[in-house]
């Protein structure tokens, strides 16, 4: 791994293993994004913080999610002055990753997107239902964040912090869009995947008219305690999968 990088705001110094190593996986988290779909033209963000280090990686703000290497991504401080676009960094993505990386020390990754089910969510009053096995995942996990605007008011910050609170991993950000974090990359994607799955189907079956069948408390509550656990036993072969998705397609992002 090449040295030298340099560290925006701060000065030259070579790279660590576990930079080297949170480079390969945020660019691959960048690739996958894409796959799905979630990609916005050069617009919206994921950041993943390097071990031991108080710093993040995220992408510069012209790259698009397709276009990621490991070579682009941009090490910022967590404790750094805001940056925005004069700076090649998404104002609004550095208020909404520094947000939760600094005041949730658990969550090393964080996602944050404009898919269309989610921003259609993200308008619906009564918000997620538990309706189906996998937007069951969500109950009583899922945050909620009042529209305030596009988010480079660095004040956000502090009001996005408490609203996640400290223990839920997913966020619906109020007429905006859709916000998910992890111990892992692997966890950020998959919590996204299964919320934007989760929106989608909400939708689909609200637009018939249907009358819906919603499952008792105990049951919601019993099925997102095992959703817990499973996560936490699958987080690693769903990552390999992942990867290999992506091998197919397209092996730059290493570059």
């Amino acid at each position: 791994m090449a040295t030298g990088l340099r560290v925006a705001g701060g000065t030259d110094r070579g790279m660590s293993e576990a930079e080297g190593k949170a480079r390969f996986e945020l660019a691959a988290t960048y690739r996958i994004a894409a796959h799905y779909g979630w990609g916005n033209l050069i617009y919206n963000h994921i950041a993943l913080r390097i071990p031991d280090e108080p710093c993040f990686l995220v992408k510069p703000h012209n790259v698009m999610f397709s276009e990621v290497c490991a070579s682009h991504l941009v090490k910022l401080r967590l404790d750094g002055a805001p940056m925005n676009e004069s700076q090649n960094i998404n104002a609004a993505g550095f208020t909404i990753h520094t947000a939760i990386l600094n005041n949730r020390p658990d969550l090393n990754c964080t996602i944050h997107v404009h898919a269309n089910a989610g921003i259609a969510m993200s308008a619906h009053k009564k918000g997620l239902l538990p309706i189906n096995q996998g937007a069951m995942r969500f109950y009583n996990r899922l945050s909620y964040h009042d529209y305030e605007g596009i988010a480079d008011d660095i004040d956000e910050v502090t009001r996005l912090a408490r609203d996640i609170g400290p223990t839920n991993k997913a966020v619906m950000l109020r007429n905006h869009g859709l916000l998910s974090a992890g111990a892992t990359a692997s966890e950020a994607l998959t919590v996204m995947r299964y919320l934007v799955q989760a929106c989608e189907v909400q939708m689909m079956i609200e637009s018939t008219g249907a009358e819906l069948t919603m499952p008792a408390p105990e049951v919601c509550e019993r099925t997102a305690k095992q959703w817990d656990h499973f996560q936490k036993i699958n987080d690693r072969e769903d990552w390999l999968a992942y990867l290999r998705i992506i091998d197919r397609i397209d092996t730059s992002y290493k570059n």
